[in-house]
């Protein structure tokens, strides 16, 4: 993923709170937020995920006439998908070094973190994979480094 610069705008933050289902007004009302610890509206905790709105290639977007992955209950029309079980999401960590807050221009770059595996009885070899995101501000900052980690399965698990 190459680098992506993105604008943390109020509205943004409140939106993303409430598709998250978080109405604490620290992520809305300004009043409120200025008499907080915190001093005014900032970001919640998993807001950096929003990147993925601001990244052109972001694979689990759909596109218009092509195939997608999806997530709904039929098939998705995907084809040629990798061997194995596929691969899950397994964590997601942030490590806040500041507050996110409107008027914060981040730019993310990702990196590969570490590889390893576990044997698995039902699934075979697990292979784990970290990635890890550092979300620098508008002064070259670091604020937030997320790491999450997947994992890839080396054969699918039978129903029983």
């Amino acid at each position: 993923m190459a680098k992506i610069t993105f604008p943390v705008e109020a509205g943004h933050i409140m939106l993303f709170a409430r598709a998250i289902g978080d109405y604490n007004p620290v992520y809305h009302d300004a009043d409120a937020a200025k008499k907080t610890e915190v001093g005014g509206i900032i970001a919640s905790p998993t807001f950096p995920q929003a990147v993925a709105q601001f990244d052109p290639e972001y694979p689990l977007r759909w596109r218009p006439g092509q195939p997608w992955f999806g997530s709904g209950k039929t098939a998705s029309g995907v084809e040629n998908r990798p061997s194995g079980g596929g691969g899950l999401h397994a964590e997601q960590h942030f490590e806040y070094h500041r507050p996110l807050r409107p008027g914060d221009v981040l730019t993310v770059e990702h990196r590969q973190g570490n590889t390893w595996e576990r044997e698995s009885k039902r699934a075979g070899k697990l292979t784990f994979r970290e990635r890890i995101a550092e979300y620098r501000d508008q002064n070259g900052e670091l604020v937030v480094t997320a790491r999450s980690v997947g994992v890839t399965t080396e054969r699918p698990v039978e129903r029983s």
